[in-house]
């Protein structure tokens, strides 16, 4: 087994967007889950990278995009997963992780063959992410219950589509090996 980094996927949201209704209650119950989560991995060592949007507001950086979900209605949604002092941070324009980010060189750098994946959204930035991890020849796991959806029938194809046809490993939060 090589190295492990586990990916925390647009967690950082105002969720002040068109299919925030249909997310939120996705992300309520995936909290806990990412909660731990991401203090199994800090506990264990294992590099904590945040992969977020920057909502269009390519000035900003992490701290600032931070500010401005902290200062929204549904603040509770972030505190509890908000990034560490040790915590690394990736803006993100689309969907994947990987497009025109340095992600690979900083998992490269970390010498991570493997990431887990968490966070929002199943059916969009998590599928995207996991193929673009898996075409890096890269470990991919997603933890079921740690990623959020907007729509429950397209997230369960997209875990089937992701572990059939990527040969990720899909399974609960808890069972997780770093």
């Amino acid at each position: 087994m090589g190295n492990s980094a586990l990916i925390v996927i647009d967690m950082i949201n105002t969720y002040d967007h068109p299919d925030a209704e249909l997310l939120v209650p996705s992300v309520r119950r995936a909290l806990p889950h990412l909660t731990r989560l991401i203090g199994r991995a800090r506990a264990e060592g294992v590099p904590v990278v945040y992969a977020n949007d920057n909502f269009g507001q390519w000035r900003s950086h992490h701290g600032e995009i931070i500010e401005a979900t902290l200062a929204g209605e549904n603040a509770e949604l972030v505190e509890p997963l908000l990034p560490d002092d040790d915590s690394l941070f990736v803006v993100k324009a689309r969907h994947s992780i990987f497009y025109e980010t340095p992600l690979s060189y900083l998992l490269s750098e970390l010498a991570a063959d493997h990431v887990v994946l968490c966070g929002q959204v199943t059916e969009q930035c998590v599928l995207y992410s996991a193929l673009d991890a898996h075409i890096r020849h890269l470990r991919v796991t997603v933890p079921r219950d740690a990623v959020a959806h907007i729509h429950g029938d397209l997230a369960e194809a997209a875990l089937r589509m992701m572990e059939r046809n990527m040969g990720a490993t899909v399974l609960d939060a808890d069972d997780v090996s770093f």
